[in-house]
């Protein structure tokens, strides 16, 4: 066995590097904007173009502290019923720094047509709210159930702030062309939802 030896040379005396390929790269389609909104359902976009797309959800503000939560159609939008199967877990911590916590939560679904929580008790209040994102994977695949995950952090009206870790899978094998982000109660009062395609 041979031991290779480095000359002494780092990376900062390199002159070229090889390329990298298959990071992809972001192409953004189109933003939604809440005001005052039951729900934000995007319906256009979403299609065989990309064999993945995330959502940026951004200073989502509740009417009323509520789970903010995610449907999928299969039929352009007529209706979000999708059978899921998902997981849920959370991280949280208090602005007074003597309570935290991260556990499990039956926030999932285990073949349901019901949203699927992705963030917990988005606040109210005026400066709180909630952000995060959702990779989905392959929607217009028609051979494979379609895989999704999800990360959103919140604030809660009880002054504490939660991350939550979501990951399922819509148990369908037809093409998944639109999907909606509304609260479990109340509306989304602002906020914005970006959707991008990875290329």
């Amino acid at each position: 066995m041979s031991i290779v030896k480095l000359n002494n040379n780092g990376v900062k005396n390199a002159t070229t590097f090889g390329s990298i390929t298959g990071l992809g790269n972001l192409k953004f389609i189109s933003r939604s904007t809440a005001s005052s909104s039951s729900n934000l359902s995007i319906t256009s976009g979403i299609d065989s173009t990309y064999k993945e797309y995330i959502f940026f959800f951004n200073n989502i503000h509740a009417s009323t502290q509520a789970h903010f939560q995610v449907n999928f159609s299969a039929d352009g939008g007529s209706n979000y019923n999708v059978t899921k199967t998902t997981t849920f877990f959370f991280a949280s911590h208090n602005e007074a720094g003597n309570a935290t916590s991260l556990s499990y939560q039956d926030y999932d679904l285990a073949q349901s047509t019901s949203a699927q929580p992705l963030g917990l008790s988005f606040s109210s209040d005026n400066d709180a709210g909630g952000a995060g994102y959702m990779h989905l994977f392959d929607p217009s695949n028609t051979t494979f159930v379609k895989h999704f995950i999800s990360v959103a952090g919140g604030f809660t009206d009880s002054d504490y702030y939660n991350t939550n870790y979501v990951a399922g899978y819509g148990n369908t094998t037809s093409a998944i062309d639109a999907v909606q982000f509304s609260m479990a109660s109340g509306n989304i009062d602002s906020g914005t939802i970006d959707l991008y395609g990875v290329n």
